[in-house]
């Protein structure tokens, strides 16, 4: 897996920033809008740099670079917002070229510039096009035929508009027209362009995004408000850390789609209109929220956020109603809808995840299949009371509980890849993870800051599949704030006395020993004085006693009376427990719910298919496939920023926020979705009758949690605020 640019394309990347940086200032920008959307120095300067002969064929004469690569530069014209119909010329290039025209030569020298017709004209005439107020000509289907239009000064119709960026709508039916190519061929050429005419604008919509976003972070850090810097104020920050995962999301979707297509995978059609509507939405409203982070000097022509309010509105527009593309991703999902797919070159990103991660997959796959008998399925749960000691054990004894450790260590070295295949094993024969992910975190902070004594006694059974663990953070007065914890930990002997009050100890009527963050000294700030431990559950003093929740779900809440433990169960220094639950923390900030939600969309799925809707079934319905195509959207997004985390870890790189962002945007959108899916599959998904309808109500009920484990929504905001957009702290 590789989510890293090559060193050609961030060149190719670089090159371009500088390049548009100089000559597409906003002062440019401005001038350019004042002149009716055109900036000929601008379009001579792109020609000269080979941006318009890109994507054309090697063997036609161009420079033969991929989607990808145009992708980049279109990110960078978003960003500075650069004028006139970039994508659409650099497309139509290339389909002038590979049809055999001449013209194809003109517009890649920058002497003409040519624009593309959405629809048929055959059917609509007169459309409205990107850079219809000054484009040469315009590339369209007209029935079986892929026509050149060429357009003089009477057929051009400058108007005044939204954006104020040269669009204009033009009678192409009144206008000169030349046959270039007819037959399905010269047709499925042209469908194909489209859809990587999709592809561009929404890499375009994602740089202005970002853009957007960014300045919005540098204004909150500049301007004050009550004697501090507004990006205190989680109201303004809170918004903009949503965006920013939403963007990193949404980029990495766009590359996912254009590897999708590369790779031949059946699905990529759909994820096309999917990956337009989300930069789309994304790019409107963040340029909404970033202009409200300037107040009402956001709405002056002084500031440059207007204009990227403006563009973001106005760039999708000229193809129609985004929400039309998810109805066009529903059909291509559940219809007979075929598309024609471009030839998006070599692709250097890549998110298959290896040899290796199939492999350890298939083996999970077949030791579920042989283990679990009837009885053990009737025993499964998705909460820690699935949880079953002859499993885990024969888990352990395979190799397969921890497959991340080391063969020394009863694992079998996999990468993170891997391990993220695996478990999405787990998933397919609904098996509780918990046990073994909490267990985990526990070794891998017993073997990082653990005693020799405590290896030997808590590491080496956990290891060898005999124990399991759980996390006792939280309080019933500290929530989130695990550093404001209350239970003590005081000296007693060669040893320590616990005494105190843990809440959503999950798991603890089942596991043998708890981690736990303690007070060792009252008299200093609440983030020194604190001290982490390993109890054993099965000691005198320690009460259990359950709390039941509406997820179907038992946790618990525990009591620690005068618990003794010895000295070699501290984990870390005396009051050094913020760093050793630091490194705990970080552990669950990891790969996110994808997989939870691609399985709660396939119920919804199930469901669709079952439910009778007027003549047919509700899968057949627009508005249901409209709203399937919505939660695989999200699905989809939350998996890359998940792969993403996954992948930094692997590369040992610091990708700013990228666990907090996959699993705050994950968790959230698992909510989102598990409501509207059952409105979607109403009454029957109000059932917990066995199948879909179990699957989908639970998966409802289930996301609620999923926002609140391992540090809340609101936390991972603060947190992705900080590190991604460089915002001042918004908490004491």
């Amino acid at each position: 897996m590789n989510f890293e640019l090559n060193e050609d394309q961030q060149m190719l990347r670089d090159t371009f920033a500088r390049f548009l940086d100089e000559h597409s200032s906003m002062a440019r920008v401005r001038s350019a809008s004042e002149a009716g959307g055109c900036d000929d120095t601008l379009w001579q300067g792109l020609a000269e740099l080979g941006t318009f002969s890109m994507r054309v064929p090697e063997e036609t004469g161009g420079l033969g670079m991929g989607t990808q690569d145009a992708a980049l530069v279109m990110e960078e014209a978003g960003r500075t917002l650069a004028t006139g119909p970039i994508a659409e010329t650099i497309l139509a290039s290339r389909l002038l070229a590979m049809l055999g025209s001449d013209v194809a030569e003109e517009v890649g020298a920058g002497a003409k510039t040519a624009t593309l017709a959405h629809r048929d004209i055959a059917k609509s005439p007169v459309q409205w096009l990107a850079g219809g107020a000054h484009a040469d000509c315009v590339l369209a289907l007209d029935g079986d035929d892929v026509v050149l239009v060429t357009l003089g000064d009477n057929d051009r119709k400058a108007e005044e508009n939204l954006a104020s960026n040269g669009i204009g709508e033009v009678d192409l039916s009144a206008a000169s027209q030349t046959v270039i190519a007819s037959g399905s061929e010269a047709t499925a050429a042209f469908a194909a362009t489209i859809e990587e005419w999709k592809l561009l604008t929404a890499a375009a919509l994602n740089g202005l995004a970002r853009e957007a976003v960014r300045l919005a972070s540098e204004y909150a850090c500049e301007r004050k408000a009550f004697g501090v810097q507004i990006g205190t104020f989680q109201a303004l920050s809170h918004p903009l850390a949503n965006f920013i995962t939403e963007i990193d999301g949404g980029k990495y979707f766009v590359w996912k789609v254009i590897h999708a297509i590369g790779a031949g995978e059946p699905e990529a059609a759909a994820q096309v209109p999917m990956a337009l509507w989300w930069n789309a939405r994304r790019a409107s409203v963040a340029a909404i929220q970033s202009l409200r982070t300037f107040g009402g000097y956001g709405l002056t022509t002084e500031y440059d956020i207007h204009m990227y309010n403006l563009r973001a509105k106005a760039w999708p527009l000229l193809h129609g109603d985004p929400e039309r593309l998810l109805e066009e991703a529903g059909r291509r999902l559940y219809g007979d809808e075929q598309a024609a797919l471009p030839d998006v070159g070599t692709v250097s990103i890549d998110f298959d995840l290896g040899d290796e991660a199939d492999d350890l997959a298939r083996e999970v796959d077949e030791f579920f299949a042989a283990t679990l008998t009837p009885e053990l399925k009737a025993h499964a749960h998705h909460s820690w009371d699935g949880h079953h000691p002859v499993v885990h054990k024969k888990l352990a004894d395979a190799g397969l509980l921890f497959p991340e450790l080391p063969r020394e260590k009863g694992g079998r070295g996999a990468s993170p890849y891997a391990s993220f295949a695996a478990s999405a094993m787990w998933e397919k024969h609904g098996w509780t993870a918990h046990a073994k992910g909490t267990t985990m975190m526990v070794a891998a902070i017993i073997d990082q800051y653990g005693s020799d004594e405590l290896k030997q006694d808590v590491l080496k059974p956990i290891l060898s599949g005999d124990v399991v663990c759980s996390l006792g953070y939280s309080e019933p007065g500290s929530g989130s704030d695990v550093f404001a914890a209350q239970t003590k930990a005081t000296p007693d002997g060669n040893g320590w006395r616990i005494d105190g009050t843990k809440m959503f100890t999950s798991g603890a009527n089942l596991a043998d020993y708890v981690i736990m963050l303690t007070r060792t000294n009252p008299d200093v700030p609440k983030h020194k004085g604190l001290s982490m431990f390993i109890v054993p559950l099965k000691t005198e003093g320690v009460e259990v006693q359950p709390v039941y929740t509406f997820q179907d779900e038992r946790t618990n809440i525990t009591f620690y009376d005068g618990v003794k433990i010895p000295d070699s169960y501290r984990l870390g220094e005396v009051d050094g427990g913020v760093r050793t639950m630091s490194a705990a923390l970080a552990l669950e900030h990891g790969g996110g719910f994808s997989q939870a939600q691609m399985t709660m969309v396939r119920a919804a799925e199930d469901l669709c298919r079952e439910i009778e809707c007027g003549n047919g079934k509700l899968i057949d319905d627009g508005l249901a496939r409209l709203r399937l195509a919505r939660a695989w959207t999200h699905a989809f997004v939350s998996e890359m920023l998940g792969l993403r985390s996954i992948w930094a870890v692997e590369e040992k790189l610091d990708v700013p926020g990228s666990g907090p962002m996959a699993k705050m945007f994950s968790t959230e959108k698992f909510l989102e979705d598990g409501s509207d899916l059952l409105d979607l599959t109403a009454p029957l998904s109000l059932s917990k009758r066995e199948g879909a309808a179990e699957v989908l109500n639970m998966s409802y009920r289930f996301a609620h949690g999923s926002t609140i484990w391992a540090g809340t929504s609101e936390v991972h905001r603060s947190m992705i605020a900080e590190r991604a957009l460089g915002l001042p702290r918004s908490r004491g």
